[in-house]
């Protein structure tokens, strides 16, 4: 490897250089708008750095190799949330420190710091793991003898301890105070009444609606990321589903795609609304309502939770949501509620007693 500052005619510095890259193939480069000739070299030298297989490279131009490879396998909004937290939350405590000098002890420190700002456990878990997550890929890919997130121990939770949800009651409470609003009530109708999620809602065309067949089909999701609207397959290849609707809904979604002006087969069912409009006009009718205060995903959670209730298998509960696995059904929705418990209890009772037909 060589490079050769050169001072720029406007004055500025750039740096020609000649490298190896992973595959063996021989390239050559320059980098131009450099302020001093020092800086110019500096930047030649983090990126002899991030081009080689070298555990004793800090963090943070770790952390650019990092960034390169996996934003061609990620979502944009997924690596979008990974820069945050490493922006925020790990290179300022970490980003000098060469990874093989990261200390599992070093780790207990940084978690104690971040316990002490008083994120939610999920978010703990999530900022955990994103440091775990670069230093397995270092361990894997960079000869890192072992990762010391492992030694260290996690913080937080992978779920929350509890996910409120409405009752049918409750949501028509709801649904009653935001009828003022067509878009709104016809969106809070499709979430409560399929548990969908809120992207995969705002991707919605006229055509994935098949009002014969009473079916909604579920193929894309929206995300809107810096003020650009981007369309992507939904969460996970077993999201992609057909969702079967009951008749009153088929009769809703028929009168609102009439009253869409033009519609045609690729207009959005929702265009021009948004994931905060939604969650402004879910506050406003809680207000209105007076109903316990949940998320917009939590409607996702009523729905499943309502279908636990009515009886439904957890195959057919993962299969309408859209989850990989049954067990994630499990996990998440299948619980007991307090009234489960006591109802348990009661029966219980009873077979004790000798009251309990059937046994």
């Amino acid at each position: 490897m060589s490079c050769n500052a050169k001072k720029d005619p406007n004055g500025t510095w750039r740096i020609q250089y000649r490298w190896t890259d992973w595959t063996g193939a021989k390239k050559k480069s320059q980098k131009r708008g450099f302020k001093t000739k020092k800086e110019a070299e500096e930047w030649y030298a983090h990126f002899l750095l991030q081009q080689s297989s070298d555990p004793t490279m800090p963090l943070k131009d770790f952390w650019e190799i990092y960034k390169e490879d996996m934003s061609k396998r990620l979502r944009k909004t997924t690596m979008k949330q990974k820069e945050y937290i490493m922006q925020d939350k790990v290179l300022p405590y970490f980003g000098d420190t060469p990874i093989n000098e990261i200390t599992a002890p070093m780790i207990r420190k940084w978690q104690d710091e971040m316990l002490e700002k008083g994120f939610k456990q999920t978010y703990l878990k999530t900022i955990n793991n994103q440091l775990s997550s670069i230093m397995n890929y270092a361990v894997r890919f960079y000869d890192l003898r072992s990762n010391p997130c492992h030694k260290a121990g996690s913080m937080g939770k992978s779920r929350a301890d509890e996910r409120p949800y409405w009752t049918l009651e409750e949501f028509k409470k709801f649904s009653d105070a935001v009828i003022d609003k067509k878009d709104t009530w016809v969106a809070f109708q499709i979430l409560f009444w399929t548990g969908m999620r809120l992207g995969e809602l705002l991707a919605l065309t006229v055509s994935d609606v098949n009002l014969e067949d009473g079916t909604i089909r579920v193929d894309e999701s929206l995300t809107r990321l810096e003020k650009v609207d981007i369309i992507t397959p939904p969460k996970t290849e077993s999201s992609i589903r057909t969702i079967t609707i009951h008749k009153e809904l088929q009769n809703v979604l028929k009168e609102y795609i009439d009253s869409i002006y033009l519609a045609k087969p690729t207009t959005r069912l929702f265009a021009g609304r948004t994931k905060s409009f939604f969650e402004h006009e879910m506050e406003r009718g809680i207000k209105l309502s007076g109903v316990k205060k949940i998320t917009i995903h939590c409607c996702r959670h009523s729905h499943a939770s309502m279908l636990v209730q009515m009886g439904f298998s957890p195959i057919e509960i993962a299969k309408r949501l859209g989850h990989g696995k049954v067990t994630t059904t499990i996990e998440t929705y299948c619980h007991q509620s307090a009234e489960a418990q006591n109802r348990i209890a009661e029966r219980l009772g009873k077979a004790e007693r000798g009251e309990e037909s059937g046994l």
